[in-house]
């Protein structure tokens, strides 16, 4: 079963640097779009204010990397493979994970895991792929699927059990499960502003590798199974 999932990790940013480099037309739909996000924020007071968050929006945000890991070996032996996709081209991007994507899942019952997959990674990565006019692998699609026939696997979902109520966090459930996560100098947040203005992809690629570890380190304790030790985490 392990050998069958694939576990991935996204980064996204909005598509231009500032607010001020949008068009009039987006300037508008954004606005429109940041009255709910400054209605709920205590600090925020204008659509400029928020334009930070927007790449957690598919119709604002792009993909600038994409990383993934599976599990090869049992026991003791159990090795963790990494890839990642990245670039500024983001159809490129997607191209060259697509591609992987399918080579993978060609053959057998595979699974995608993420954590908070379902609401984030799997529909975000659906809908770049939509405007970027590209076909959406068969590993991905959902429409006309009964729940049980959905090959997406969450980790966030996992662990809620049942109750829908809470959002838990993988840094937070991993620390939960006392499961090591590498310390690193960035976070989600921080994201945009390393990749606009630092202009440091790689940094951000490593920090999404380091999601991917977690999160199959996670979906592995959550199953009972043993963690994979560090040296056996390899990046290809």
């Amino acid at each position: 079963m392990l050998s069958q999932i694939l576990f991935l990790d996204i980064e996204t940013v909005p598509q231009h640097p500032s607010f001020s480099e949008l068009s009039d037309e987006w300037k508008q739909l954004w606005s429109h779009k940041a009255d709910f996000i400054i209605s709920r924020s205590k600090e925020a007071d204008s659509a400029e204010s928020v334009y930070n968050r927007a790449g957690i929006y598919a119709e604002f945000g792009k993909i600038i990397c994409v990383s993934c890991g599976f599990i090869s070996g049992n026991g003791k032996e159990k090795k963790l493979i990494l890839k990642s996709f990245f670039g500024d081209d983001e159809k490129e991007t997607l191209q060259s994970f697509c591609e992987m994507l399918n080579r993978w899942s060609i053959e057998g019952n595979k699974f995608l895991c993420a954590h908070n997959g379902k609401e984030f990674d799997f529909p975000y990565l659906c809908r770049r792929l939509i405007i970027n006019g590209m076909n959406i692998p068969s590993i991905l699609k959902i429409s006309g699927k009964k729940p049980w026939e959905v090959p997406h696997l969450d980790t966030m979902e996992l662990w809620k059990f049942g109750d829908y109520k809470n959002f838990t966090s993988l840094n937070l459930l991993a620390r939960t499960l006392s499961i090591a996560t590498p310390k690193d100098d960035i976070d989600g947040s921080m994201v945009a502003d390393v990749y606009w203005k630092q202009k440091e992809l790689q940094r951000i690629a490593t920090y999404c590798q380091k999601d991917v570890v977690t999160v199959a380190q996670v979906y592995l304790r959550l199953n009972g199974e043993s963690l994979i030790s560090a040296e056996n985490i390899e990046i290809k």
